[in-house]
């Protein structure tokens, strides 16, 4: 098999959305190899161990098994281990899972049905006091 580029490789595990998220983050300084910048075009080694800087926060992962192609999530955490040290780990795993997908938190934003019937009713109190 022939060995993938680095930004493909981290597209293929999931670890960005794009191609073109992976390949923005490698330029601007997010991925290293051994606290070194690298190219997006810079071919993949099984045993390498990149520092990756994504929304949920930093990862350093090792290559166990090379990738060319994007397969499913319980497919691809198979070709790397992810070796982040505790300090690095996010400390709220639900949240970094909820923005990286777009998701909005619960309980946030817009009132639930429940909660609107709620305020509407505590309001129509009022009205219906000053009548």
């Amino acid at each position: 098999m022939e060995k993938p580029r680095l930004d493909k490789y981290l597209w293929s595990i999931r670890l960005f959305k794009t191609r073109t998220q992976a390949t923005a983050a490698i330029d601007s300084g997010k991925v290293k190899i051994n606290g070194a910048a690298v190219k997006p075009s810079r071919a993949v080694n099984i045993g390498d161990h990149y520092q990756v800087k994504t929304e949920q926060g930093k990862k350093t992962i090792e290559v166990t098994a090379l990738l060319g192609n994007r397969v499913g999530y319980e497919e691809a955490i198979k070709h790397y281990l992810d070796i982040t040290p505790e300090e690095d780990k996010v400390t709220n795993p639900g949240m970094a899972h909820s923005f990286y997908t777009g998701k909005r938190l619960s309980k946030t934003g817009h009132p639930t049905k429940k909660q609107r019937r709620d305020l509407d009713d505590f309001l129509n109190e009022g009205i219906e006091a000053d009548l």
